[in-house]
């Protein structure tokens, strides 16, 4: 679990088929073989690392490449790093769990960001909602008919992707997964309509 603060902005040292490598200094100070650090908002598990030459390694699938934006860095490219919250941290940002739920495509660069988002994300962008964008926790200004915007401050672009990103490039997206729970405690409750359900998507209704 992690907060969608993120530590340190590294880069990418190499993509070597599934092993992505990445340059950093911050979140290898505890770091172990199996450390959970969020690649742009992608939980992934280091594998190798080297603290005195500064970065570490992990293993992504083809299917974390195609359904998230870690299939489109190269080497150089910035990414957003982030390690798990502890028990005794302070939650700046809001729960984010590094598993994203789809890709979006910046329409307008910060500091008015707007981000365009598949449909089947509207129903959990509410205004002064959470949301997360390549791993950042930021604030729905105005949940748009095809997207969202959010307003940058100055300190968010210069130490994220924010600063780096322009239009038409991707982003990794996950929504607020108190949204995703409440909807699924509530679908029994609610009446049915001609939209398909949470349910209905995931093959549990008869």
């Amino acid at each position: 679990m992690f907060t969608g603060i993120v530590e340190e902005l590294g880069s990418v040292a190499a993509r070597n088929g599934s092993k992505l490598v990445l340059e950093c200094a911050t979140v290898l100070e505890d770091v172990q073989l199996g450390s959970s650090i969020a690649v742009n908002g992608c939980c992934l598990t280091v594998v190798d690392w080297n603290v005195d030459e500064g970065w570490f390694a992990a293993d992504v699938t083809e299917e974390s490449y195609a359904r998230t934006q870690l299939g489109d860095l190269r080497p150089g490219d910035p990414v957003n790093l982030e390690r798990p919250v502890r028990l005794e941290d302070r939650l700046g940002g809001h729960l984010v769990q590094g598993h994203v739920d789809a890709v979006g495509e910046i329409v307008e660069p910060a500091p008015d960001l707007k981000v365009r988002i598949p449909n089947d994300l509207h129903p959990y962008l509410v205004e002064k909602g959470s949301i997360t964008v390549d791993g950042i926790s930021l604030t729905v200004v105005d949940p748009a008919a095809d997207g969202f915007t959010v307003a940058v401050i100055p300190h968010t672009a210069a130490v994220t992707t924010l600063g780096h990103k322009g239009r038409g490039d991707r982003v990794n997206i996950e929504v607020d997964v108190m949204a995703k729970y409440a909807e699924r405690l509530l679908a029994g409750f609610l009446p049915r309509t001609s939209e398909s359900t949470l349910a209905d998507e995931e093959g549990d209704a008869p």
